[in-house]
């Protein structure tokens, strides 16, 4: 699908890397530039036995990766002949060794640089810190939990990454029509700001509403755990007046829990009755969730539009069953299953897909360096020449 797209990534860590993937695994050449001996994530955590760094290999899937010594002027003049040839960078390390936007421009009027900051004034910003800024991690949590909650999901790296990728192919439609680069600056602050926007949590507190703790309470709604017989523990979700009727039914509890909306004067037809008594309700249908093993709740809710899952662990998720998962050869850390794409396209007949699922096949993420020698000749450099200068590894 992007095929004959090229991309220079100069980055590290999750937002810009996983932007260059999610581009790499639609078919673009994404070329990862790394300084000698790798970026700050080349060891990072989760590690292989081996310890290779499984966060470098699982954001660097398909990319093609080159290193170069970006402390030298001469290395960071093959990076800028690299970036300028190619006509697409993502960076989240621009001025600090890789090239300018206004550097580029002067070789290539028609750049389009994509700059992952970390605010919107330059200053710097992870994940952790911007969501402790925005304040999900003090609406996180039990009710009577004074600290605050940091989520273990780097929520807004995750966002900022696909946001790269739409901006940069946005930019790249809008120069196929009028030829014109651009300077697109994504600071990770504002697309958590963003989105706390459009979930509609910052219109509430500018009503003074400040979010209350729920625990694992869906918000505004009903929904929450329940632990059952056999020790473990479901989350069930009614988003709509069907789903909770259906549930009610389904646990035997419609008349009572009919009666209790009479001398409540409630409808647990709507969201609002059934969020404001949720402890009620919940205190209701727990025993029924406590009297029974996993199978039997299974099989009692799988009739109607109840929305439920069980509590898993990564090590309880069968990866073989998925067709997203694919058995690769990773480099330094061996035969493992990992993901494709999850655009699915439809038929394999499109064009599009090398697995017959509508998805492309998962590509292996490249040993440091390993396109070096490639990439310099494609260029027109000698891969000997400044190798012996210790420019390129």
């Amino acid at each position: 699908m992007l095929e004959g797209l090229r991309i220079v990534e100069i980055s590290s860590f999750v937002a810009a890397p996983l932007g260059g993937m999610t581009l790499a695994q639609l078919g673009a050449d994404v070329v990862r530039v790394d300084p000698l001996g790798g970026a700050a994530d080349t060891a990072r955590w989760p590690l292989a036995p081996s310890g290779t760094s499984l966060l470098w290999t699982g954001m660097n899937k398909g990319k093609r990766s080159i290193t170069v010594d970006l402390r030298s002027d001469e290395g960071r003049d093959v990076v800028a002949r690299l970036a300028a040839d190619a006509g697409i960078v993502l960076t989240n390390t621009a001025g600090r060794g890789g090239p300018t936007y206004e550097t580029l421009r002067e070789a290539r009027p028609d750049v389009i640089v994509l700059q992952v900051e970390g605010h919107p004034d330059g200053t710097a910003a992870v994940d952790y810190t911007v969501n402790a800024e925005i304040g999900f991690p003090l609406v996180t949590g039990p009710p009577d939990h004074a600290a605050p909650v940091s989520h273990v999901l780097p929520a807004w790296d995750v966002a900022c990454g696909l946001y790269a990728a739409v901006g940069i192919l946005a930019a790249e439609r809008r120069r196929s029509r009028t030829g014109e680069g651009a300077h697109i600056r994504l600071p990770l602050y504002d697309v958590a700001l963003a989105t706390a926007g459009n979930l509609g949590l910052l219109a509430e507190a500018q009503f003074g509403v400040e979010r209350e703790r729920v625990g694992n309470h869906l918000y505004g709604g009903f929904g929450r755990d329940f632990a059952l017989a056999d020790g473990g523990r479901v989350m069930v979700v009614a988003l709509t007046g069907r789903h909770f009727a259906d549930l009610c039914e389904a646990t035997g509890t419609a008349g009572t829990v009919g009666e209790l909306a009479r001398l409540l004067r409630a409808d647990f037809s709507v969201d609002g009755d059934r969020y404001r008594h949720r402890e009620a309700l919940a205190a209701l249908l727990a025993p029924w969730f406590a009297g029974r093993t996993l199978p039997e709740v299974e099989d009692a809710l799988k009739a109607g539009s109840v929305l439920w899952a069980p509590y898993r662990r990564f090590t309880d998720l069968d990866l073989a069953a998925s067709a997203l998962m694919d058995e690769i050869d990773q480099p330094g850390v061996g035969r493992i299953r990992a993901p494709a794409s999850p655009l699915n396209t439809g038929p394999p007949d499109t064009g599009f897909t090398d697995t017959g699922t509508g998805r492309r096949a998962a590509v292996p993420a490249p040993e440091l360096g390993e396109h070096t020698d490639e990439i310099l000749s494609g260029l027109g450099l000698s891969p000997a020449d400044l190798r012996a200068k210790g420019v390129v590894a």
